[in-house]
């Protein structure tokens, strides 16, 4: 009797070209071709890295997520769709690049002799060793403690040593995966990610507010909620001040997908709030139309939360 062949898991990088598809949500899916299965499988229940494509080697990292299984595409002959987990999805803090300090961050890249496998280097769907894989982690999730929500002043007083610290240099191949479910971390990349598309700017009011140590006072919030399954993705957030936050959360106000401020008939004090909001009721958004809410997620907000 044949024996069955063990395959053995392993971490990945997927490539995303810079304007995906439309309708394409990498925190959902990734497609591939049929070539590229095997490399695909094997990573199934494991942790990818998201790297931008293009002619030539040599895009940012920026996001990480976990294979939950690949499937057939039912919309494309010899295509497949490598589903990811829910809640995995992550983007970065701050892109990696793909060279830092004259070296390359995928080592596994190199060939025997020191060179770029370019060949390599191109491909959309290729194995990562989990040394590689720690590296991008390391340079990518910040860890700066100013970027957390506000505190009261004892606890910035015991954070302010350690924001002086210099980042703690890579050392070696530590599995740095279990930061990619710490809530503390990944509210952190998040939050970096959202308050710079917006340039810490309320979207609905425009206050930009600083408290004494230079921390803005905007918060970053989920469109979908995180128990509703949303993406830490910047399409789905958007900078609001707390008092605004406190009524998004609570549907008490939302947007269309044009970004028409839309206002509940719950509101108890409803002169109050027009006059903290755009008096045109248009809220302020990224002008990339990628940091943009994503209507997937507006939708689920008008849908799920709002009370109209």
């Amino acid at each position: 009797m044949p024996q069955q062949e063990v395959v053995t898991p392993v971490n990945g990088v997927f490539q995303l070209a810079p304007h995906p598809e439309s309708g394409e949500l990498p925190e959902l899916c990734y497609r591939f071709q049929e070539r590229w299965l095997q490399s695909a499988t094997r990573m199934t229940d494991q942790w990818i890295v998201y790297q931008a494509s293009g002619p030539a080697p040599g895009g940012d990292y920026h996001a990480a997520a976990r294979v939950e299984r690949i499937d057939s595409d039912p919309d494309r002959d010899g295509a497949f769709l490598a589903r990811i987990a829910r809640g995995t999805y992550l983007e970065f803090g701050r892109p990696v690049p793909f060279e830092l300090d004259g070296a390359i961050v995928e080592r596994g890249l190199m060939t025997i002799d020191g060179r770029l496998d370019d060949d390599r280097a191109v491909q959309p769907v290729r194995t990562l060793s989990r040394a590689d894989l720690d590296r991008i982690l390391e340079f990518g999730l910040v860890k700066e403690e100013a970027l957390l929500p506000r505190t009261d002043a004892s606890e910035e007083m015991t954070l302010a040593p350690r924001v002086a610290e210099d980042v703690t240099p890579w050392q070696g191949p530590i599995d740095r995966t279990t930061m990619l479910v710490n809530r503390t971390v990944r509210d952190r990349q998040f939050r970096k990610r959202v308050l710079e598309a917006y340039g810490s700017r309320c979207a609905l009011t425009g206050m930009k507010l600083l408290n004494g140590g230079g921390r803005a006072e905007t918060e970053a919030a989920h469109i979908m909620s995180v128990d509703a399954g949303g993406p830490d993705a910047v399409d789905n957030g958007i900078a609001l001040s707390g008092t605004i936050h406190w009524m998004f959360d609570r549907g008490l106000i939302s947007l269309s997908d044009a970004g028409d401020i839309l206002l509940s008939r719950k509101i108890n004090d409803l002169e109050s709030v027009e006059r903290l909001i755009f008096p045109d009721r248009k809220a302020r958004l990224p002008k990339a139309a990628a940091h943009r809410p994503h209507p997937r997620y507006l939708n689920w907000h008008r849908s799920s939360c709002f009370h109209g």
